[in-house]
């Protein structure tokens, strides 16, 4: 598994892990039942805290996208290999965005669920 971190990037690392852990799995590069490293091992590879690389697979299940079986680790769900990789994209896009723009999590979550009710012929075009 490749997970590259950009120091620089204004995004956490803990979401750069989660972001790439959830493309490689919507590319087919991690199928269902993929089995992750162990949260230790991953922290020490890619020279963070372990509680960062926790955060990350924590969120990744709160997501749905892995699944932690206790001694048995985490591994990558059925769910998370039907993601299409440009949809993982374009969210991943919009919530940089948004960061950038100062909309609170909250509030751009809202924004994409209204977006998403509006019929087609109602959506403004960019």
């Amino acid at each position: 598994m490749f997970i590259e971190l950009d120091p620089h990037s204004p995004v956490p690392p803990y979401e750069q892990v989660r972001a790439r852990i959830a493309a490689l799995a919507s590319d087919g590069e991690l199928t269902a039942g993929t089995r992750l490293p162990a949260v230790r091992q991953l922290a020490e590879e890619l020279g963070l805290a372990a509680n960062t690389v926790a955060r990350a697979y924590r969120e990744l299940e709160q997501a749905g996208l892995v699944q932690t079986r206790g001694r048995h680790g985490t591994v990558i769900t059925a769910r998370a290999a039907k993601v299409p990789a440009e949809a993982q994209l374009l969210a991943q896009r919009y919530a940089e965005q948004s960061r950038r723009i100062g909309v609170p999590p909250a509030q751009a979550l809202a924004l994409v669920r209204a977006a998403l009710d509006l019929p087609v012929n109602d959506r403004a075009d960019p």
